[in-house]
């Protein structure tokens, strides 16, 4: 009998233990953050978009800094010239056909952006998510062979485009395996899947990933970046108005 006591008690402590070195859901979405989060992006971008049996094809260069400035301009032959800009809160297109500016506002920000599962809203944000949503650790669960972590993500505030977030962090990598964007009335809108991950500047940084729009059947874009530098200074030229109209 004693030695059953002496067993379970050695069982108990060490489940203790592991249970006190698992990750909070705080440490867990800051690690995402200080992966994914970056001060300024430089890269080259490739979407390729598949909706309605089609297949489409985007090449742009792109700029951002923090999560108030942000440019890019499209490279393929099709949309050669079109340039995107973010700045002190605002987004405008510049169109070569019409030469002329035009500012995204309200319900346009939700809308896909190039035809793609993204919308204006997904591709310009770089908040951190910790600032924007509590997280709840709902346990582990493995994908694709990988151990993750699975958070579920409330909004703080009642203005945020996804109530709902639902993540799957690696356990060992801290890369974002998988997210789920939700609307208020519980159903799923959005899926992403990361495909690579690359270390750069002492991080782990998505590279290429598939985001699929639910409420477009039989669609799906796969991003990919290549030269990726994070953090370098990006002159203020770059994010103003001359620039989009040069």
């Amino acid at each position: 009998m004693k030695r059953m006591i002496v067993s379970a008690l050695a069982a108990f402590i060490l489940a203790a233990s592991a249970r006190a070195q698992d990750p909070s859901a705080a440490e867990l979405l800051a690690r995402v953050d200080s992966n994914e989060v970056y001060s300024s992006i430089s890269y080259k971008g490739r979407m390729t978009i598949e909706y309605q049996g089609k297949r489409y094809v985007k090449t742009f260069e792109a700029f951002a800094r923090g999560g108030s400035d942000s440019y890019v301009e499209f490279l393929n032959p099709e949309d050669k010239g079109t340039k995107y800009l973010k700045t002190e809160g605002r987004l405008y297109v510049y169109s070569p056909d019409s030469e002329e500016v035009m500012l995204i506002s309200g319900h346009l920000l939700k809308e896909s952006m190039m035809g793609s599962d993204l919308s204006y809203e997904d591709t310009i944000d770089n908040e951190k998510l910790s600032a924007r949503y509590v997280p709840t650790l709902a346990g582990k669960e493995t994908l694709e062979g990988r151990e993750a972590w699975v958070l579920d993500l409330a909004a703080r505030k009642k203005t945020e485009s996804y109530p709902r977030q639902k993540l799957w962090v690696d356990v060992v990598t801290g890369d974002l395996l998988r997210f789920e964007l939700y609307a208020l009335s519980g159903s799923k809108l959005k899926e992403y899947v990361l495909l690579k991950a690359q270390a750069i500047g002492g991080r782990r940084f998505p590279v290429e990933f598939e985001m699929r729009d639910l409420l477009r059947k039989g669609s799906r874009t796969v991003f990919l970046m290549s030269d990726v530098v994070l953090d370098a200074r990006v002159p203020d030229s770059v994010f103003s108005l001359r620039n989009l109209e040069r």
